[in-house]
């Protein structure tokens, strides 16, 4: 008997007792999480400089004594995950229903939407520029016998691909879906922790504390690109339009984005954050049909190719390497806290739209079919840059000095044919990647206060309007303040990349059981 089992075993009647209390409101969890951000946001408004000291430190702390380890983590991760989606395992299905429960496309898109935000538009745009302006470390040996173009995106894939996705679900969305539409637990990222702990982690202090550091991550994690959205798309509308790049228009924009983003959480699942994912999932392939059809299409084409086969060829290289810990720190260590800090709620997200799916299915979407999607938007977009900017030296990167992302953004789209219809289509697609994941994440932060996946629709209202309120206050005292909290998202990794290490395990424990469940029912 595995020790899943006994502890299912020896825990029968207080798991009964739990789930029967799933829709209770966990007021320790709202009041630690909600007072965290609270805390946060007077420590910003009475010293940004003390705040911005004390988390650069623990940045520093984080990233020096985990980044290692998140390397591993998120690597296993992936490996782990693929080998479980190409076994037998793979077929058991999820979720307590023999079908699907959301259409293949909207599922994909609402899937989509979460990483991306608005970060996969400026980043796409920014990021490739970043790494041809400056060779990353891992290819300065080779910088003379490799294309430029191929490193920068290559060094892109690997930091929006296999990995990033692969953290958000493939393992984690297992876990849970058995735990919870199987076993009855609370939908929780605590859960993760049954397998080790059992039910102490689920009725006890530790548990509260653990949905709290998920949702103090999460929610960091979402009111940064608010934020910054509201600062780069009114950047954006002032370079277009010749409106003036103002504090109102600031406020104005992240008004307008959260009330939109509220309504969709409260319309549900089923309604608003379909529709608005799937929207925005219409608006991004029409911009890349456009773009590939009318832009530099033989350079993104042979870009994508190169570019991939460099990554793969070089892929376990650049993932364990750890030359250089300032440009690591930057790049490759910052994104894997970020995306860590989401992966206990995006797996309970995962979970709340996939039943009827099987395992195979959730883990090569999310780990291969989410990446090479992503690959190829970021070659349709940053591929477009380097070839404008190859082609004209400076046409790009004068505009991205300082790293000014959105102004890179629109060097690119306004030399694309139809320029301005194009870059305005590309801030409303940045604005609705930041609506899709606002909405989503307040949905999923109301799910872990009552672990459960119908959450209470003012509690889902709550959290979309304090992660807002949150995002303009602190753009109101300025850019400072939504840099200290995107920092600060790396040192919540820290609990979080140890919330997610039992599904390491954990997770082919439960993909064999069920197989084995299944293949003697005939399900």
């Amino acid at each position: 008997m595995s020790d899943i089992d006994r502890s299912q075993k020896r825990d029968h009647d207080t798991v009964i007792e739990s789930s029967q209390a799933t829709r209770q409101i966990d007021w320790k969890t709202q009041c630690i999480s909600g007072g965290f951000l609270i805390a946060f946001l007077v420590v910003a408004s009475t010293s940004m400089e003390l705040l911005s000291q004390a988390v650069n430190v623990a940045f520093n702390w984080s990233t020096q004594l985990f980044g290692a380890y998140w390397q591993f983590l998120l690597l296993a991760t992936f490996l782990i995950g693929i080998a479980l989606a190409i076994s037998p395992y793979g077929k058991a299905k999820l979720g307590g229903m023999a079908q699907p429960e959301i259409s293949t496309f909207k599922w994909l898109s609402m899937i989509m939407c979460t990483l991306l935000a608005g970060g996969g538009v400026f980043f796409a745009a920014a990021e490739p520029i970043a790494h041809y302006v400056s060779t990353p470390p891992h290819f300065l040996g080779n910088a003379d016998s490799l294309n430029p173009v191929y490193v920068s995106l290559a060094q892109s894939y690997l930091h929006w691909g296999f990995l990033a996705w692969a953290i958000l679900g493939s393992l984690t969305t297992t876990v849970l879906m058995y735990l919870h539409y199987e076993k009855g637990l609370p939908l929780r990222p605590r859960t993760l922790l049954y397998p080790v702990f059992g039910q102490r982690v689920v009725t006890g202090w530790i548990g509260s504390i653990v949905d709290a550091c998920c949702i103090v991550s999460v929610a960091a994690g979402t009111i940064g690109p608010i934020g910054f959205t509201g600062l780069q798309v009114g950047y954006g509308l002032s370079e277009i339009i010749d409106i003036d790049n103002s504090s109102t228009l600031h406020l104005s924009i992240i008004f307008a984005l959260v009330g939109i983003a509220t309504i969709s959480a409260i319309s549900g699942i089923n309604r608003g954050i379909q529709f608005l994912s799937a929207l925005n999932i219409i608006i991004a392939i029409g911009l890349m049909v456009f773009i590939f059809a009318f832009g530099p299409t033989s350079f993104i084409l042979t870009s994508f190719v190169e570019s991939s086969v460099l990554h793969l060829k070089e892929f376990f290289p650049m993932t364990v390497f750890r030359g250089d810990k300032q440009w690591l720190d930057s790049w490759t260590v910052f994104f894997w806290g970020w995306f860590l800090g989401y992966g206990p709620l995006m797996a309970m997200f995962i979970s709340r739209i996939s039943k009827g799916r099987s395992i195979r299915q959730i883990v090569l979407c999310l780990s291969v079919l989410a990446p090479v999607v992503t690959a190829f938007w970021f070659t349709i977009v940053g591929g477009s840059g380097l070839f404008y900017e190859t082609s004209s030296p400076g046409s790009v990167v004068a505009s991205f000095e300082g790293f000014n992302m959105p102004a890179a953004l629109l060097a690119i789209s306004q030399q694309l044919p139809m320029g301005f219809i194009v870059s305005c289509l590309f801030l409303v697609l940045t604005t609705l990647f930041v609506i899709t994941t606002t909405d989503s994440m307040a949905y999923t932060i109301s799910m872990v206060v009552v672990g459960s996946d119908s959450p209470p629709t003012p509690l889902r209202a709550f959290w979309c309007v304090m992660m807002g309120v949150i995002a303009a206050i602190l753009v109101s005292l300025g850019s400072g303040g939504i840099g200290a909290l995107q920092s600060f998202i790396v040192v919540t990794a820290v609990p979080v990349s140890l919330v997610l290490l039992p599904s390491l395990w954990a997770a082919p424990s439960i993909a064999r059981k069920l197989w084995i469940e299944q293949s003697s029912t005939g399900a």
